[in-house]
């Protein structure tokens, strides 16, 4: 794949196989991992002290192991190219023209070549995104970067290849973020503003679990010189209790992300936040829409365990396109609001500017 420069992309969408016209953008999950390894860095070195083998995942404990999430080794990765073909299989098969943004970026092995070789296999688009994930999962040598070598690196994924392919990145995230914001991931944030600048690229943000952690990151981008109307936060579901912190973010322009849909639970495994159901989840948006800011809102499950996949006993990727948008309308979502939920926002955000 040759070079693209703003003018090539302007107007278009760059997913994994090549560049497109918006048109041909079906309803689109904004946030998902299809090959990936999140293992947190402590559960590396226990694996490797004790010799541990991966998670055999079966009936009898994948409710467990679903519940712990982050905890047992194995489960937080998947770069099993058969599995992968048969979940986007029965993505395409509930909703024949979807597409999947995949932000897995440095630090979480992504894989560019195998995610066209999936989206070649199965006929579903991908998008890939470019940048960094939190700072943990960081080496040491590459946080003594500059901001400028950051905008460099991030303005090659998306002009000329992602990570030593010639696979160009269509979207610049997730950038990782903690709490409270660690120096690399500050540097990231800025570095992530100064490509969107110049590549024309939304930027999508992993928040740190703090209510004050999206305003932050919002400060940032702006001071930077970020489009932050082209900012999507993500994991809104796990940030923001209640609808009022919702409404102040959505009043500085970026774009919301409930990106949590198919955990049915209360219990978050990173702390003691309350999770929502999907039912709570629209009533949010339902919320959002009615106070003018349906425009801002995009929607995605996250997936990132093995027990979330439906191979493993999970809803998988089509849950959003067979259980999620029938209950849109049971609980009275008009097509035109659902279309823009899923259809029209991600395809503004989507198409280079």
């Amino acid at each position: 794949m040759s070079a693209m420069n703003n003018q090539d992309l302007k107007g278009k969408v760059q997913t994994v196989t090549g560049v497109i016209e918006p048109k041909k953008l079906g309803p689109t999950l904004m946030h998902e991992h299809i090959l990936w390894d999140v293992t947190r860095p402590e559960v590396v070195s226990e694996a490797k002290n004790k010799n541990l083998q991966e998670v055999t995942i079966t009936l009898q404990n994948v409710w467990e192991i679903n519940r712990r999430s982050i905890l047992d080794y194995g489960n937080q990765s998947n770069h099993r190219y058969s599995v992968a073909l048969e979940e986007l299989s029965l993505l395409r098969a509930a909703c024949a023209n979807a597409v999947i943004v995949d932000l897995t970026n440095f630090g979480i092995q992504p894989d560019p070549l195998g995610l066209r070789y999936l989206s070649e296999g199965t006929g579903v688009p991908i998008i890939q995104g470019a940048g960094y994930y939190v700072d943990e999962y960081i080496p040491e040598d590459l946080k003594a970067s500059t901001v400028d070598q950051l905008t460099e690196e991030i303005i090659s994924q998306v002009r000329t290849g992602c990570w030593n392919t010639d696979v160009c990145a269509g979207i610049i995230g997730e950038i990782g973020c903690m709490w409270p914001l660690r120096p690399f991931e500050r540097k990231a944030l800025q570095a992530a503003a100064l490509a969107q600048q110049e590549t024309g690229a939304s930027i999508n943000v992993h928040p740190g679990r703090h209510r004050e952690a999206p305003f932050e990151i919002v400060d940032i981008i702006q001071s930077s010189g970020g489009d932050v109307n082209r900012l999507v936060m993500s994991h809104i579901d796990r940030t923001f209790a209640d609808l009022d912190d919702a409404l102040k973010l959505a009043a500085t322009g970026c774009i919301l992300e409930y990106d949590f849909f198919g955990i049915e639970t209360s219990y978050y495994w990173f702390n003691d936040t309350d999770l929502p159901t999907d039912y709570m989840r629209l009533a949010y948006i339902r919320s959002l829409i009615e106070r003018g800011h349906g425009r801002q809102v995009v929607v995605s499950h996250d997936i990132c365990t093995k027990t979330r996949l439906s191979s493993f006993g999970g809803h998988g990727y089509r849950h959003i396109f067979q259980n999620v948008v029938p209950l849109m309308e049971r609980k009275g979502f008009s097509k035109g609001e659902i279309h823009m939920i899923i259809e029209d926002n991600p395809r503004s955000l989507l198409t280079f500017v």
